[in-house]
């Protein structure tokens, strides 16, 4: 039994003193502070580094009447919410070196080109969610490192994997873990005041090119400095209890990642983070089988290695069945409904195949916000090809970000419709 957090509080701040105001139903769903509105929108990613194997993935037809595909099969229940994709890719060639893009669209040597850098689609909504749950956003890992999430810098966010992501959720830090917190934030701040009382005599000294760089990058120091000032009453706040005992990784990757499922649609119940993503891989012995994930997605067509990405794949597809499982039987106390009716589940991979091609990504996404339940199948002409960015920042706008841009998108998808 989960016992949700009711501790969701506003501060009052003013001459250095902070006020923590009662809990009003008010502060918990508009948060204005950090630019959510209601409804409260919650974001899931799901994802592996080697692809899929693509002949068993896509559906021979598209539209609404399709077949279920061999790895799509565990979804058949769910099929009126969820759409999976066809010909939706980001431009790219490089093979592993593309896996980092799957949230983004740009390898990270490429990331001088863009204005926001390299950042991740869960990075982004997460700096819009700020501090409205205790972790904007949690990165996690089954069996295999989350390679996706990257921040606007370029820095890859780190991964965690059962057992953390349960201490983070459910466990008090000691007195002494949270001591070295405040004064980790106490000497950020102090940093960045003194490179902020330096800004001007700086700024002379620099050129008008740049000197408009400089002053990206004091915006950039200004956002970090309120969101330290946000992470602060955090500190104070109790965390959701729970019975249930801590878990760790499971010998067969199906186990660990029934776990991790649990343990995220808890962390959506008690409102703990609102944006996730996980990479999963696989374990020597899983399913009877010998050998490696990257081995077998070097199938060259062989029968011995197809069957078996046809069941690692099928098993990562059970696992996000299982999650929406989870979240259709939870009431959104925030919003009505269910937890699933406003959380949005990519499944995916930035290389499309374990055959380093890039073209043709996996992409499934499941949950609310959209009108789903078809096999969309974009021109697959190579002048006519249609940006998978484009989903993203679909997602991201219906995740309540006023956007027009994101990563390499030319604008929303077509014919992705709201509900």
């Amino acid at each position: 039994m989960i016992r949700p957090q009711t501790s969701r509080r506003a501060f009052l701040r003013s001459s250095g003193v902070t006020l923590a105001l009662p809990v009003m139903e008010s502060f918990a769903l508009s948060a204005p502070k950090t630019g959510l509105k209601k409804p409260a929108k919650r974001m899931i990613c799901l994802s592996n580094n080697y692809g899929v194997y693509q002949k068993a993935f896509f559906p021979a037809t598209g539209g609404r009447d399709y077949e279920m595909s061999h790895t799509l099969k565990p979804l058949e229940k769910h099929r009126n919410d969820f759409s999976v994709f066809s010909n939706l890719d980001h431009g790219l060639t490089g093979g592993h070196a593309c896996v980092p893009t799957f949230l983004n669209g740009i390898r990270p040597d490429m990331s001088s080109s863009f204005p926001e850098g390299n950042i991740s689609m869960d990075q982004k909504a997460a700096e819009f969610v700020g501090a409205a749950t205790r972790y904007a956003s949690m990165t996690l890992k089954v069996k295999e490192n989350n390679q996706t999430s990257f921040t606007r810098t370029g820095v890859q966010v780190p991964s965690i994997d059962v057992t953390a992501m349960y201490r983070k959720l459910f466990l008090e830090d000691s007195a002494e873990a949270r001591t070295q917190e405040e004064l980790r934030l106490q000497r950020h701040g102090s940093i960045l005041d003194t490179v902020l009382g330096r800004a001007k005599d700086v700024n002379k000294k620099l050129s008008k090119q740049d000197q408009q760089k400089f002053a990206e990058y004091l915006d950039s120091v200004r956002s970090l400095e309120k969101k330290i000032d946000l992470q602060r009453p955090w500190l104070d706040q109790p965390k959701p209890k729970t019975e249930l005992k801590e878990p760790h990784p499971a010998r067969q990757t199906a186990d660990e990642m029934k776990i991790m499922m649990e343990l995220m649609a808890l962390a959506i119940e008690t409102d703990s983070t609102r944006i996730m993503t996980m990479a999963s891989g696989f374990a020597n012995g899983d399913f009877g089988l010998n050998g490696g994930y990257h081995g077998f997605s070097h199938h060259g067509e062989l029968p011995e290695k197809t069957e078996a990405l046809k069941l690692i794949e099928q098993n990562q597809i059970a696992q996000m069945a299982y999650l929406i499982d989870l979240l259709k039987a939870k009431e959104d106390t925030l919003n009505g409904g269910t937890l699933f009716d406003h959380t949005m589940i990519l499944f995916g991979c930035g290389m499309a195949t374990g055959t380093h091609s890039c073209k043709n990504m996996p992409l499934v996404l499941a949950g609310g916000g959209f009108k789903l339940g078809e096999h969309v199948v974009l021109p697959e002409g190579k002048f006519e090809r249609v940006k998978a960015c484009n989903l993203l920042l679909s997602m991201l706008q219906n995740f309540g970000l006023e956007i027009d841009k994101f990563g390499t998108s030319t604008g929303t998808l077509t014919g992705l419709e709201w509900t």
